[in-house]
């Protein structure tokens, strides 16, 4: 094959890959160069499965013509890396609440402990019937192990149970992404944890 002879060429340009910190071709302002994940295709198909299928739809003078087919695709796993990229620390995953796996953790610091069990598993049964997504960590570990598991995966906020607050008739609520830690009393649990995921939604809108 010659170019000159089998190719029609409109135009001939000495091109290369842009720089950054290199001025714009269009309006002079330094380029600036960012990351980015790609999560998601758009896909043009043309003609060959309108062909393949026989399909034809009413144009625009009412006579049928063959569709240009399109398709696009959103990958959940990139999604996921993407968010995980963009919201993480030190310590591990920071979910939003809007996509996290459960909006809060259940720890029960001592789970030895047969009144701390029990208060556990009722603020528990107690945030499931308040409507929240939520897991409890019952495992016959340190409560440590438990906190660092916690940060690790990420979930958005996490309610601890433990024989000194529950003693004061209380429980900690922590926030994943700030760490903030405030005491709310048992009875009043459910509600609060209620109104700080739906606020911790909002904010992200």
């Amino acid at each position: 094959m010659e170019v000159e002879r089998d190719i029609a060429v409109g135009r001939w340009a000495d091109l290369r890959e842009a720089a950054e910190g290199e001025p714009c071709a269009r309006c002079g302002e330094y380029l600036q160069s960012l990351r980015g994940i790609e999560v998601g295709h758009i896909f043009k198909l043309g003609y060959k499965f309108s062909d393949a299928i026989g399909i034809s739809v009413s144009g625009p003078d009412g006579k049928p013509l063959r569709p240009v087919m399109g398709c696009y695709g959103i990958g959940v796993e990139r999604a996921m890396a993407a968010i995980v990229e963009v919201h993480h620390d030190e310590k591990g995953i920071i979910w939003p609440a809007a996509v996290a796996p459960f909006e809060v953790v259940v720890v029960i610091a001592q789970q030895d402990d047969a009144a701390v069990a029990a208060a556990g598993e009722q603020v528990y049964q107690a945030l499931i019937d308040e409507g929240v997504e939520v897991i409890v960590d019952d495992r016959q570990v340190r409560a440590g192990v438990k906190f660092s598991d916690a940060e690790l995966v990420g979930i958005p906020f996490r309610v601890t149970v433990g024989k000194r607050g529950l003693a004061a008739g209380t429980a900690e609520l922590t926030e994943r992404a700030t760490g903030s830690t405030v005491h709310v009393a048992l009875d009043d649990l459910p509600k609060h944890v209620r109104e700080a995921v739906a606020s911790s939604i909002a904010s992200h809108r």
